[in-house]
């Protein structure tokens, strides 16, 4: 069994065949998706998917490319959306410094007021970093927040290695399955299996074979594969490790 710990199934892409989707990846053993909220709308969508298939968690959050969004009344709303039971986590919040969509500063406050409602709510973060490490850690540091997750993990070892010291866990997606991805792959193998998790990212990043086309929960299976022969375990052995650390992370009953 396996838990697509992050996609974006509120994108424009699934809208035409949502429901058959989630059928490949209940067919494709995957048992649980959980949708991200990436700004006030998608996270309403998120939860609003959730209550017509109960095979979705949501989380909710404003990502960094949104933080021109963010007020204090954004707090307030994302605490009224928190409430919901599907609601597992707030994210995708984070710094990008690659795109720099919104001013850096701007950034830095949104990332800063979210982690704090993560704190009070007792909820996990899901995290996005891109070109941003050395303000990320910083406010990481200074803020603690219970858990958290370093989604779609492309950072150097030295790097992780600081973030795993602290509990956190990172999340690899089919960016394991290319052949150039030699820092991912060193990260793959020196991370415990027990602190990793996996995801699509869905609809970005389609692993080997399916790289350059729409990605989609039922091709997790791919990223699990990549990550049992760079470490040397099997695929059920990464199945259930990974599915077992994400129910834990998120607090999931399945």
């Amino acid at each position: 069994m396996f838990i697509d710990t992050h996609c974006h199934l509120t994108a424009p892409e699934y809208a035409h065949d949502l429901f058959d989707l989630l059928e490949r990846a209940k067919k494709a053993n995957v048992q649980r998706s959980i949708c991200i909220g990436d700004d006030m709308l998608s996270s309403l969508q998120a939860i609003d998917l959730c209550q017509r298939y109960p095979e979705l968690s949501a989380t909710v959050g404003i990502h960094p490319h949104k933080a021109g969004e963010f007020t204090q009344d954004s707090i307030a709303e994302l605490t009224r959306l928190a409430q919901y039971s599907d609601v597992i986590a707030i994210g995708e919040i984070g710094l990008d410094y690659h795109y720099n969509f919104c001013n850096p500063n701007l950034q830095k406050v949104a990332l800063q007021e979210q982690i704090l409602l993560a704190n009070t709510l007792d909820l996990p973060i899901v995290l996005h970093n891109r070109d941003s490490w050395n303000d990320l850690w910083s406010i990481v540091q200074d803020l603690q927040p219970k858990k958290a997750v370093l989604h779609c993990c492309t950072e150097p070892w030295e790097h992780v290695e600081q973030w795993l010291s602290a509990g956190y866990y990172v999340s690899f997606t089919g960016i394991a399955t290319f052949a150039a991805a030699a820092i991912v792959h060193q990260v793959i193998t020196n991370t415990p299996l027990d602190r990793m998790m996996i995801e699509t990212d869905g609809p970005y990043l389609a692993p080997v074979p399916h790289r350059g086309k729409r990605n989609e929960p039922a091709f997790l299976v791919y990223t699990a594969q990549a990550i049992a022969t760079l470490k040397h375990r099997t695929l059920e052995e990464v199945a259930l490790q990974t599915t077992k650390t994400a129910q834990e992370f998120f607090c999931l009953k399945i």
